[in-house]
């Protein structure tokens, strides 16, 4: 990849969210303070700044049937981490919503599920069947 992705989020609190990332979904710590740190999420910057209560309203949409947030960011992963991650992560009993394939059989078939991470973010990750297919 040519270039990198970088997003900043509010966050509630940065120990919890810190622990979240780097210990469940096991990303590597960047830069960090006690008010803000940067992830590495599979080569793709975020930002988490501590902004204390927020209001965070999270309307859907429907995409073939299934349910989905409106507002979400994610990543996209080989086969072998997308199973890893939605094994740990059902072993450690968190909320795995909408594990489903989307455009099956089609140009741009994915296997993705959605997880909330500790602020309230809908995170998702993508396995797509075939890399050429991710714009298309």
């Amino acid at each position: 990849m040519d270039t990198l992705f970088h997003i900043s989020l509010p966050c509630a609190d940065i120990i919890e969210t810190t622990d979240f990332y780097k210990n469940i979904i096991e990303t590597n710590i960047g830069r960090a303070s006690e008010n803000w740190i940067d992830i590495n999420l599979f080569g793709h910057q975020v930002t988490f700044t501590k902004a204390g209560k927020f209001n965070f309203n999270n309307p859907n949409y429907v995409f073939e049937g299934k349910i989905l947030p409106s507002f979400h960011f994610g990543v996209i992963v080989g086969m072998d981490k997308w199973s890893e991650l939605y094994s740990k992560l059902n072993k450690l009993d968190f909320e795995v919503v909408t594990q489903t394939t989307f455009l099956n059989n089609k140009k741009g078939e994915h296997l993705s599920f959605f997880i909330k991470d500790p602020n309230g973010y809908m995170l998702e990750f993508k396995c797509f069947k075939d890399k050429k297919d991710i714009f298309k």
